[in-house]
């Protein structure tokens, strides 16, 4: 690294702090955006300690020893990456605020250029000019890949809650569960049902599932379908179903289908299911 890299180092690092001033006088009034002049003080000054450690971790790129720069990429891209996420800022607007970040940065190195115009060659200028925008490019390419990885998580995440909160199984002591279906099942939530109910089942030990239809608005042919497959698989796992609130339309579509639920306890509500069920229970621990 020659004496003139270092000075330029040197002078950079020395002006971490101002380069980030500036950059956070260049806000606009952005309503909804973390990058917007009028955020509050909190936001502000995460915003100028992570555009510092931008400015840090892109001096470091001029370096002989890579690893510095490796290093401190690697954390700006996992702490500014997960800021974002949490914040919900579109990849747009950090890409822009980056830019704006790249612009502000050179202004520095031009007032380096300026102060030491007689000593700086083209072929200084070419150097710095590759190394310092390569930097930049890594910084966005390396946060735009962190954000979708993290972005899909997140979805990932709340999809599985979706699932979970469309079937949700409640233990209501050691052997029994309820399935309370509340409003519009579709194809898509019946099928989501039939997936995620037997797995819930096993997961919680229950050896009998109330099904519960009484908040069901409408079924359609394929949704009884299921239902009944359901209440197949659940047997075949150890699984006693318990169907309770078929309304009579239900129970026309199940007939019409030729569905068999012969099989299966059904009730008009659940209500009444577990009354008769742990009546049962208590008559058996007096005998």
């Amino acid at each position: 690294m020659s004496d003139l890299d270092m000075e330029l180092y040197g002078y950079l690092v020395d002006r971490i702090e101002s380069i980030s001033n500036e950059w956070l006088t260049q806000r606009r009034k952005e309503h909804g955006s973390i990058y917007s002049v009028d955020a509050d003080k909190e936001t502000e000054a995460y915003l100028k300690e992570q555009n510092q450690l931008t400015n840090l971790t892109v001096t470091s790129s001029l370096l002989e020893d890579k690893r510095e720069f490796e290093k401190n990429k690697e954390k700006w891209v996992r702490l500014v990456a997960k800021s974002r996420v949490s914040s919900n800022t579109p990849i747009p607007e950090v890409l822009e605020a980056l830019s704006n970040a790249r612009k502000v940065y050179w202004r520095f190195v031009e007032s380096f250029l300026e102060l030491n115009s007689e000593k700086v060659t083209q072929e200084n200028l070419l150097k710095w000019e590759m190394k310092i925008n390569r930097a930049f490019d890594e910084l966005s390419i390396e946060f735009s890949q962190a954000y979708n990885l993290l972005m899909n998580n997140k979805l990932s995440a709340q999809s599985s809650l979706i699932d979970e909160l469309s079937a949700p199984v409640i233990k209501i002591n050691e052997e029994f569960g309820v399935l309370p279906l509340v409003g519009d099942i579709d194809t898509w939530r019946a099928k989501k049902i039939y997936e995620c109910v037997p797995v819930k089942c096993m997961e919680i030990n229950i050896s009998r599932l109330y099904i519960d239809l009484s908040g069901v608005s409408i079924i359609d042919t394929m949704v009884a379908h299921q239902i009944y497959q359901l209440s197949q698989t659940l047997d075949l796992l150890g699984v006693k179903s318990t169907i309770t609130g078929i309304r009579p339309e239900i129970a026309q579509t199940a007939i019409q289908l030729g569905l068999d639920f012969s099989k299966i306890d059904t009730y008009s509500s659940l209500q009444q299911a577990l009354k008769d069920k742990f009546l049962i229970v208590a008559e058996q621990s007096v005998k």
